[in-house]
């Protein structure tokens, strides 16, 4: 089973990236996922977790995750030094930051790769706002090679209105594309 935890704040869309990363992995024959959220003060702007689990055979594991192969923030503001013990050894951490991936470290040796891309710019020029879970849930899917391109387009459609489900499946295109996120 691969396992995704997911942090990001109230309104930043952080459930939403879980369900439709999960999804885009259902949409093949034989692949299950299950999508869940878990919120605290239910507030705007209030630190939230979401979870996504995939795998080849049905889920009946409904737990939250402790240790993920892969973790994901859509807010650098979220991560601290302990964070770095969310992912399991050889997992990958993605954090939505300018800053680079040496600042996340913390000049301790991570038993995950760190990867940081700004994915708040990314999604400012395709859709006009900060908001970064579709960029973020590209990125995933890039690095991992869990989902590909046309099946999270496909989740984004059935998750969003058409207009908006559109301008996402260009940021999800132009995350896909650039070259300057180091896989």
């Amino acid at each position: 089973m691969t396992e995704i935890l997911w942090h990001g704040r109230g309104g930043q869309g952080a459930f939403t990236a879980a369900k439709f990363f999960g999804s885009s992995y259902a949409l093949s024959k034989d692949k299950y996922a299950l999508s869940f959220p878990s919120f605290g003060p239910e507030r705007r702007g209030a630190p939230i977790l979401a979870f996504t689990k995939l795998d080849e055979k049905p889920i009946g594991n409904r737990s939250q995750i402790k240790k993920a192969d892969y973790v994901v923030f859509l807010d650098d503001t979220l991560f601290n030094p302990q964070s770095l013990n969310e992912a399991k050894d050889g997992g990958t951490i993605l954090i939505n930051s300018s800053q680079s991936k040496d600042f996340f470290a913390h000049g301790e040796t991570a038993q995950a790769k760190i990867i940081t891309f700004n994915a708040s710019v990314a999604a400012k020029e395709i859709l006009g706002l900060n908001v970064s879970n579709t960029a973020m849930s590209a990125l995933l899917a890039r690095v991992s090679g869990l989902v590909g391109e046309e099946e999270l387009i496909s989740a984004v459609k059935e998750y969003m209105s058409e207009k908006i489900a559109e301008k996402n499946a260009a940021l999800i295109r132009s995350v896909f594309e650039k070259s300057g996120v180091a896989v």
